[in-house]
């Protein structure tokens, strides 16, 4: 097997891992460990395009990396926007 496709191969897992574990309900959609498996799953999967690329799923990859980035640090603010109103309010 090639190193780009068993790197391709760990980025599926990791894609599947993390939606797996969001519908078992041990992480939410918030949490950080489910933001690094997308991003590892996202950038594992854009190396294996590299080596065999197919125009539509690199987009819809960087895509979802994308969005996965923005997501996690607009979850990020959010938490600490709502600490800090709670701290005023104290």
């Amino acid at each position: 097997m090639e190193l780009a496709t068993a790197i391709g191969l760990i980025g599926a897992v990791a894609y599947l891992a993390g939606y797996a574990l969001i519908q078992m309900r041990v992480l939410t959609i918030d949490d950080g460990r489910y933001a690094a498996l997308n991003i590892l799953g996202g950038l594992a999967l854009i190396y294996s395009l590299l080596w065999n690329f197919n125009l539509g799923s690199f987009l819809t990859q960087v895509a979802w990396l994308i969005f996965t980035v923005v997501g996690y640090v607009h979850s990020r603010h959010q938490r600490r926007k709502a600490g800090a109103a709670s701290e005023a309010n104290q």
